[in-house]
C-alpha cells in the first residue's frame, strides 16, 4: 500500500435518534480524490455491498463528517460529534488529504437534513 493509500472506516448513519448506523471498512482509499468522488465511490459500493440491510443500502446519504482520528480522543456522542461542523464535515471539491483525513480515520455518512434536526433537538429514544 503506498503513503497516498490509507483505510478508512464509513459509519453509515440511518437514524441519529434512534442511533442506528453502520460501519464499512474501505481499504486502499487514495487521500488525493475529492470529497466529493469517496463519497459517490461509497454511495455506489453500498448499493450492492452483501450483509448490508437494504435501509441502509437505499438512504439518501448526502454529507460527510470526520468523527475520529487514529490516535486522537473521541467523543462522548454514540453516533457523531455535533460541534466543529465546519471543520470536520467535508468539503465536496477538497481533497479528502486536505480535509484532514489520514490513516485509520473514522467517517459518518448521513443526511444534512436528518443531522440538522437532530442537533436542533438532540433526544434519543430507543
Amino acid at each position: 500500500m503506498s503513503s497516498q493509500e490509507v483505510t478508512l472506516t464509513v459509519r453509515l448513519v440511518r437514524s441519529f435518534e434512534h442511533r442506528n448506523f453502520r460501519p464499512i471498512v474501505y481499504h486502499g482509499v487514495n487521500l488525493d480524490q475529492t470529497a466529493q468522488e469517496f463519497i459517490a465511490h461509497v454511495l455506489k459500493d453500498i448499493t450492492t455491498r452483501a450483509g448490508l440491510p437494504a435501509p441502509f443500502r437505499t438512504y439518501s446519504y448526502d454529507t460527510m463528517k470526520i468523527i475520529h482520528q487514529a490516535h486522537g480522543s473521541k467523543t462522548n456522542e454514540l453516533v457523531v460529534s455535533l460541534e466543529d461542523d465546519d471543520k470536520l464535515i467535508l468539503q465536496g471539491d477538497h481533497t479528502l488529504r486536505e480535509a484532514g483525513v489520514a490513516h485509520e480515520t473514522e467517517l459518518a455518512l448521513f443526511c444534512e437534513k436528518d443531522y440538522k434536526n437532530y442537533k436542533a433537538n438532540p433526544t434519543t429514544s430507543w
